[in-house]
């Protein structure tokens, strides 16, 4: 987990607005502020509405508490999410509205600039990359943005983010070097153009905070600086920020993420992010070598094929219980409580304004731990998980003139929604939940659901309910002290994430039954819902009084008054129809690397001649640099030919080369295969995190060969080297490092080399940098839709792998089509799976969009591609899918298993515009 490094303890000795000013450089109120001549902190209320952009002026500010929007209390809940790893613009409305659904209040974003910036002075934000349309379409879906920019920004990507052609530019990322900061600067002022426009500060956006790339403080003046001068205005966020930024790392469970967001929120932590809400896709050569498969992170809350994992539903309950409880936006230590079971650790807190408290349990023993633990004014008995959290709280205001005496279970929202009060509990299946009300008078308990059970005691109603699977329990409390009714609401983990809060502007609306709410609209009589479903599911509205008709994604749906006061369905939604996915068939075949034949042409190439780098890696003596970045290459396969001279008797060549991980090698000498190497294969327990590979892989020339070289008439007649090397990703920290061939050395003769290097073709204009590398077919356009591909060999699936081996690249080629209903959302990935003993690599191309590598043999496991809706089309429409197989020759140069696979479906979804897939252009 990262936080910041100055914490609450440390601030509350700070004094005053010059410190604040300092640290965020943003609009900081004085009058919030201990010591600062003002009334003291703002007092516990209800926090800011959801955020849109509405046109009016917003104050932006903080205590040491929270931050404070407009005067009010706000815990920022943000997920992260990387638009770059979902090339799709329709679905980012799709993730940004499940994530506001799921609790999330914000949305931290980062900005990878080597996907805008293919060279120097050029940059793109359009399409993939429309930076303004993700922020006005994150204001749609009423969430905060925290921008992170960078320059560097990690997050597993390519160089950090920094573009492959700052590897070969003067300069040190991430300094004050000026040939670096020209570059840098360049870049925030492309972004800070966009981000200007967005601000919340102004009313024309929802980006309320601003992440600042400062490793050092000597780099944040000059930052503070310029991002002030392109107009900047929103409080900015470091090293060194006041508040601390609570950041849970990827969490593998859900018990584990309540430990790390309940130990935030026990730390003090109100600035709260996700990382990662929705992990992604690393297509094309986005990836760094820290992660390097084409999915960046399958433990996050909402998955690479945009569906809710089990890791969700603690997140989802602590979102919405920091948004609709606001006691949880100001704690502050107290005294020490202890559980009569030391294995117990407990960490007291209370809002000094409301009377609420707050309980921290953890366990970390790998047994379930039952105990007492004193709260309220009693001993309570609770049992912790084995490795496992629990929040629980006391003196907690439930609505109009009701206080929770203790409970054994997790608040998750306490909302008033028309005449009626509702209070939400969860806690784990098989447990059974205790919820203590203080009332002084006798209330009238109503059990709506016959789990419950209840009593009445020395001024306190107890409530018990044993929580079963996907279950929620629902109990009607009235009582003469308070107009109002209490509806008490008690689920277990799956049951809590079919309940959506939504705020409207005539009200508050909760929402139970089906798998997803995206929006809500009040019309007169009539609440309009949209979301989607799996199941058949019931649907249950506490909405505004005078509802009395419901519509569900457009059509009316029949509805009674029941007794939770409630409006429900008679008839259950529907759920998803089947959804069919057809059999690639029909493929094509051919083989290519014409590079490493010895008469190839080679006349257009880049001669690589230069003796000086600005690069990390040395140049080693008495050859020239070949390192592909200094030559313009900085992404995917790379090759080279090196014309002979005097290479009669030559026996063996070694050649040094530098990757990411998952590098490869392969090498000929005058058309004649000399082997291939790939990184890590010697050692497959090998950690692929480091950043750079290395190896020197020597080939001993065949006998024939040999022969061969000796009877070579020169000097006209020149040997040719080609070597193909799959280079793969720069680190995230030594950016600089040689990528491709470093050396090369012979045996047996000292031939005079003259080379030549060629990567890939000018970046694609519409799929970007990060999408074409240079192997042949791809040059050529073999990837692209309506490449004219009848010439190739016919081949049935039936045939992968094929019996030939050979050493190079063999392309396949294949049309499908889908027809997947208008109103369902489909998730559909491609299988691709090989037998352990079968070494290769799949690159695979969907319409022309890199969706990553394929690595099979060793401990190559099957692995699913997701295919993004947009990129992929579901609308009875051809989708091409084309398949670059680099393969050894001591194995089948064909791919393993290839099929669809639907991931997950649901009726409703967001509409879907195509991605442009531009074809081969017709010479």
């Amino acid at each position: 987990m990262e936080l910041s490094r100055l914490g609450r303890r440390a601030f509350s000795a700070l004094a005053g607005t010059t410190v604040l000013g300092l640290a965020l450089g943003g609009s900081v109120s004085s009058q919030a502020l201990p010591g600062s001549g003002g009334p003291g902190p703002v007092p516990t209320g209800p926090p800011p509405g959801p955020p849109d952009a509405d046109g009016l002026r917003h104050r932006v500010a903080l205590d040491r508490y929270s931050l404070l929007v407009d005067g009010r209390r706000l815990a920022l809940w943000s997920g992260e999410m990387h638009p770059f790893r979902l090339p799709s613009p329709s679905l980012w409305r799709d993730v940004l509205q499940k994530m506001r659904a799921y609790g999330h209040n914000a949305v931290t974003v980062r900005l990878a600039w080597n996907q805008h910036s293919p060279a120097p002075g050029a940059y793109d934000f359009t399409g993939v990359r429309d930076l303004d349309l993700f922020l006005r379409t994150a204001a749609e879906s009423r969430l905060y943005v925290v921008l992170h920019p960078g320059p560097y920004i990690g997050a597993d990507v390519d160089a950090g983010g920094l573009p492959g052609w700052l590897t070969a530019a003067e300069g040190r990322a991430r300094t004050t070097d000026p040939a670096y900061l020209r570059h840098a600067d360049e870049w925030l002022t492309r972004v800070n153009a966009i981000a200007a426009r967005h601000q919340f500060t102004r009313g024309t956006g929802t980006v309320l905070l601003y992440r600042v790339d400062a490793p050092r403080r000597a780099d944040l003046a000059h930052l503070h600086e310029k991002i002030r001068a392109d107009g900047i205005d929103v409080p900015l966020l470091h090293a060194d920020t006041p508040l601390a930024w609570g950041e849970g790392e990827r969490t593998r469970d859900a018990a584990e993420a309540r430990r790390v967001h309940f130990a935030h929120l026990a730390d003090g932590v109100t600035l709260h992010n996700v990382r990662t809400a929705f992990g992604g896709t690393s297509w094309g050569w986005l990836p760094a070598p820290s992660h390097p498969t084409p999915t960046y992170d399958p433990t996050a809350p909402i998955d690479e094929a945009r569906r809710p994992t089990a890791k969700l539903a603690p997140l989802h309950q602590l979102g919405h219980l920091l948004r609709h409880v606001p006691d949880f936006a100001r704690l502050e230590e107290a005294p020490e409580v202890r559980a009569a079971d030391a294995r117990v650790q407990v960490r007291h807190l209370t809002n000094p304004d409301t009377g609420t408290h707050a309980y921290v349990l953890r366990n970390d023993s790998a047994t379930d731990v039952s105990s007492t633990l004193p709260m309220g004014g009693t001993d309570v008995e609770v049992t912790v998980p084995a490795r496992d959290a629990k929040l629980l709280a006391t003196g907690l205001h439930l609505g109009s003139g009701r206080r929770l005496a203790y409970a054994t279970v997790q608040p998750m929202m306490s909302l008033s929604v028309g005449r009626l009060d509702i209070a939400a509990f969860v806690g784990r299946a098989g447990e059974m939940a205790h919820v203590v009300l203080d009332c002084p008078d006798e209330p009238w308990p109503t059990r709506l659901d016959e789990e419950a059970a209840w009593a009445y005691d020395h001024g306190r109603l107890h409530v018990t309910v044993p929580l079963a699977e996907d279950r929620l329990t629902r109990v009607r409390i009235r009582s003469g002290e308070s107009e109002r009714t209490l509806l008490l609401l008690i689920a277990d983990d799956a049951a809590s994430l079919r309940l959506w809060p939504y705020e409207t502007p005539s009200g508050r609306v909760l929402v139970r039954g089906p798998e997803l709410l995206r929006d809500v609209a009040l019309d007169g009589a009539t609440i309009r819902l949209t979301g989607d479903t799996v199941e058949e599911r019931e649907l249950e509205v506490w909405a505004p009084r005078g509802i009395t008709h419901v519509t569900w994604n457009g059509k009316a749906v029949q509805a009674s008054f029941g007794r939770a006061q409630s409006v429900m369905t008679v008839w259950p939604l529907p759920g998803v129809p089947e959804v069919e996915l057809p059999a690639p068939a029909g493929w094509r075949r051919r083989t290519e690397n014409p590079e490493s034949r010895p008469d190839y042409g080679d006349s257009g190439w880049t001669v690589a001649d230069r003796r000086t780098t600005t690069g990390a890696t040395p140049v080693p003596d008495g050859q020239p640099v070949l390192f592909a970045d200094d030559y313009g290459y900085h992404y995917g396969d790379v090759w080279y030919r090196g014309r002979l001279t005097g290479a009669a008797g030559l026996e063996s060549v070694s050649l040094t080369y530098g990757t990411g991980a998952r590098g490869l090698l392969m090498a000929w000498l005058d058309g004649e295969p000399l082997g291939t190497q790939q990184m890590g294969r010697e050692d497959e327990d090998e950690d692929d995190s480091r950043g750079t590979w290395t190896a020197t892989p020597v080939f001993r020339l065949p006998q024939a060969l040999r022969d061969a070289l000796r009877e070579r008439t020169e000097p006209g007649n020149p040997s040719v080297l080609s070597v193909l090397v799959r280079r793969t990703q720069h680190s995230q920290d030594a950016y600089k490092a040689a990528r491709g061939l470093t050396s090369v050395a012979f045996e047996g003769a000292s031939p005079d080399v003259r080379w030549r290097i060629r990567g890939a073709a000018a970046p694609d204009p519409v799929r970007g940098p990060l999408n074409n590398g240079g192997l042949y077919g791809e040059r050529h356009g073999w990837h692209l839709p309506g490449y004219e591909d009848s010439g190739w060999e016919t081949v049935s699936q039936a045939d992968f792998p094929r019996e030939d081996r050979r050493q190079g690249v063999t392309w396949y080629r294949t049309t499908f089509r889908l027809d997947v209903p208008p109103d369902v959302d489909a998730s559909v990935g491609l299988l691709l799976g090989d037998d352990t003993d079968r070494d290769c690599r799949v690159q695979v191309f969907l319409n022309g969009w890199n969706m990553g590598e394929y690595v099979s043999g060793g401990a190559g496991a099957p692995h699913t591609f997701v295919l993004p809706n947009g990129i992929l089309r579901t609308r009875a429409a051809a989708n091409t899918l084309a398949l670059a197989v680099l393969s050894g020759g001591d194995t089948a140069s064909g791919p393993g298993t290839v099929r669809l696979k639907l991931l997950g479906s649901a009726a409703g979804g967001v509409p879907v515009d195509p991605v442009p897939s531009p074809g081969r252009r017709r010479t």
